[in-house]
């Protein structure tokens, strides 16, 4: 055990580890509070009659601007570390001069050369597969067509752990329908009989195409009443752009409407009566005031996500206001200190507010210059999912949230509220869209297929550098601002595509879902941006900046953030379908493909938890202090040991932060964010500028993660 303590401007932060905490903390490195060895790391396995031999593979974070880096359909992509020691000359196997990595499937049908290797340390190419084998081989050359005979090393990727449960083992009690699957309301009220007031009878939950679930597992129902919004109502509007300048006053009101959706119509929410809520558009440096009007049947609030206002007006109650009873009213006073896309949303149960439609953008432009370079036009894009059955919006949970370990995945997309999108544009039009991702828990993969896309910015400005993108990785309470050009004419889709993965049979499989259509006409769009758009740009000031903020990030991390889980109550199934399942976990739980278990998971059985390891506090008993102007860094640190470890998009209220390292690979193109995505098992580094002060509330932004506990104060003195 080692004691470490590094005096800084915070004081003394004292760090108990299994080994020292450093910068370049890698998967493969035998470390308590880094990233996940088994998730990341593969250890290889000498060949029978080779001796003296050992190795690792790094499956290293690859080089971009996200945190998780898929390809366009969605694979997750590693870059090849290898480490290997005792490799004897090679002809002394043999008639064999060099040593040779590959990387195949497990049944051989595919197979990828990535080169000579000696002893020591080798960067590899990159592989996006999930199950593959890795193996060193002894060759006559170095650059073999084949893989040869003589094998000297092997292992295999984390994920071909993957494979179907003996069903066996589940059929003690889980086969059977009753097992474990008992109705929260009693099994009275499941059939039909009287239930709590202001409650609603739970319906069922849609099935993904092609999963399978255990009888027991469909039987489940959440342990709590059901709710849904109900009433005379208003039917929704689309949002509006509303123009604010310095001083102005804006009336935002949140209230009942009616939509139709999927044939159906449904009561739900709306600011000011639109889905989503009002577009707002201000300039850098402005001040606005926000007379808020609570119409819903609940306690609400406004969050300003990702504003660095004045500590009063952050909208977080029991942090810095109360909540707004029904039919009471709060002022806010904003002023918006940096440009950039921006939203707003509820802080009082967001799993069902923010589920129901209370959300809307807000674009701060720059007072002067230009942020993102050139485009045509901007098309303001915000994405959602809602969940709806056959019979109409899955309820939600009354007094607790329901979705609680992977939180509440929908089966309708929403872009800009409506489940189909529709943009028309010239042959050759450069788009600027301001992508935000308001789902409950969805991280998307976003991409035009056939259009060319760089992103060049995130929540709080501009990258270093734009860069060329296959696809947007985007997660909760995330935003990124790309350029795309349409170049040939006729349809291009906006897409979703991802690799789902069927729990039971341990197989992944595509998911690919049409979010709108881009219809490109013949006629050229003049002026034709197609030099510009051409070159990455480079933000030469900004990027000074942010190389001097990096210059103060010291080696080691100051404050440790650990991101776990406990559970209580689950049903047996849920219990045991779970332990099975903790065998392997993707950086990225893309799409809700335990359906059942997931929503029958409730904030009263599921705790999630921001832990600091050095006191032991977790979530609202955290008391992390800042000293104003003094930046610090953080390690965000992701359990792989937990029944059930996800990714989480951390939001840190009224500061802005720098992304670091992933897994301890260094972030070679920086930009201010205020909300990271941290993988499964995986650590992020973030530089954080406590330029704000107040006290704040920092949480991850799965709405049924913090519903179900995952938040924390901390204050900038």
């Amino acid at each position: 055990m080692i004691l470490r303590m590094r005096s800084s401007g915070l004081g003394l932060a004292f760090l108990f580890t299994g080994s020292p905490i450093g910068a370049q903390q890698r998967p493969c490195d035998s470390t308590t509070l880094g990233p996940s060895h088994d998730l990341y790391c593969i250890e290889l396995v000498p060949a029978p009659g080779i001796a003296g031999v050992s190795g690792r593979v790094e499956l290293g974070n690859f080089p971009g601007p996200f945190t998780v880096a898929v390809s366009a359909d969605g694979r997750a992509r590693f870059r090849l570390i290898l480490s290997t020691t005792g490799l004897p000359s090679p002809v002394t196997l043999g008639p064999y001069t060099a040593y040779v990595a590959w990387v195949t499937t497990p049944t051989m049908d595919s197979t990828v050369r990535h080169g000579p290797v000696t002893n020591g340390r080798t960067t590899l190419g990159i592989v996006d597969l999930e199950k593959f084998t890795f193996l060193v081989t002894a060759e006559r050359g170095p650059h073999p067509r084949r893989p040869g005979s003589r094998v000297v090393l092997r292992g295999q990727s984390p994920a071909t752990r993957l494979f179907p449960p003996d069903l066996l083992q589940l059929s003690l009690g889980s086969m059977s329908p009753s097992a474990g699957a008992k109705d929260g309301h009693g099994e009275q009220n499941h059939h039909g009989s009287s239930l709590p007031p202001d409650s609603v009878q739970w319906t069922t939950v849609p099935m993904p195409r092609g999963i399978t679930m255990l009888p027991a597992e469909m039987a489940l129902r959440p342990d709590l009443p059901g709710w849904l919004p109900s009433g005379p109502a208003p039917p929704a509007r689309p949002r509006e752009l509303v123009r604010l300048k310095n001083g102005d006053t804006l009336a935002l009101e949140a209230g009942l409407v009616r939509r139709e959706l999927g044939g159906q119509t449904h009561t739900m929410f709306a600011f000011n009566g639109q889905q989503p809520g009002p577009l707002l558009e201000v300039k850098r440096n402005s001040r606005i005031t926000v007379r808020f009007f609570n119409h819903l049947p609940q306690p609400s609030s406004v969050h300003w996500h990702g504003i660095r206002l004045d500590n009063p007006n952050d909208g977080t109650p029991g942090v810095t206001q109360p909540a707004v009873p029904p039919g009471g009213e709060l002022t806010y006073h904003l002023r918006f200190p940096d440009a950039g896309i921006y939203w707003y949303h509820p802080h009082v149960r967001e799993d069902a507010q923010q589920e129901m439609g209370l959300y809307g953008n807000l674009l701060v432009r720059p007072d002067t210059g230009v942020s993102y370079g050139t485009a045509n036009r901007e098309e303001v894009v915000m994405l959602d999912d809602i969940l709806i059955s056959d019979a109409g919006l899955v309820p939600l949970g009354r007094d607790a949230p329901t979705h609680a370990l992977m939180g509440r995945f929908g089966n309708v997309f929403l872009v800009n509220g409506e489940p189909s999108y529709h943009l028309r544009v010239q042959r050759g039009e450069v788009v600027r869209f301001f992508l935000t991702n308001a789902a409950s828990a969805r991280t998307m993969n976003l991409s035009f297929p056939g259009a060319r896309m760089k992103v060049v910015g995130s929540d709080v400005g501009p990258y270093q550098r734009e860069q060329w993108v296959p696809s947007v990785v985007i997660a909760p309470a995330e935003r990124y601002v790309v350029h795309v050009r349409f170049d040939r004419p006729g349809t291009v889709a906006l897409v979703n595509r991802v690799r789902g993965l069927n729990h039971l049979y341990g197989r992944f499989f595509d998911e690919v879902d049409t979010l709108g259509l881009v219809q490109v006409d013949r006629k050229p769009r003049q002026p034709d941006m197609a030099s510009s758009f051409g070159v990455l740009r480079q933000d030469s000031s900004g990027s000074i900046e942010l190389e001097r903020y990096r210059r103060l990030a010291d080696d080691a991390p100051e404050k440790i953030l650990v991101l776990t889980l406990e559970t209580t109550g689950l049903p047996p199934i849920t219990q045991r379908l779970m332990q099975l399942d903790s065998i392997y976990f993707p950086p990225v739980e893309w799409s809700g493909t335990m359906p059942m278990m997931n929503w029958a998971s409730t904030g009263r059985q599921v705790r999630w938890i921001l832990r600091d390891p050095a006191t032991g506090r977790e979530n609202m008993d955290l008391d992390w202090r800042f000293s104003r102007g003094q930046p610090v860094r953080i390690r965000l640190v992701n359990e792989r040991h937990s029944i059930h470890a996800m990714q989480h998009p951390i939001h840190l209220h009224g500061q802005r932060f720098l992304i670091l390292a992933v897994n301890g690979e260094q972030t070679r193109n920086l930009v201010w964010k205020d909300t990271v995505l941290v993988p499964a098992g995986g650590t992020v580094d973030i530089l954080l500028d406590p330029s704000n002060p107040g006290r704040w509330m920092g949480h991850c932004h799965i709405a049924e993660h913090l519903s179900a506990g995952m938040m924390m104060p901390f204050t900038v003195e």
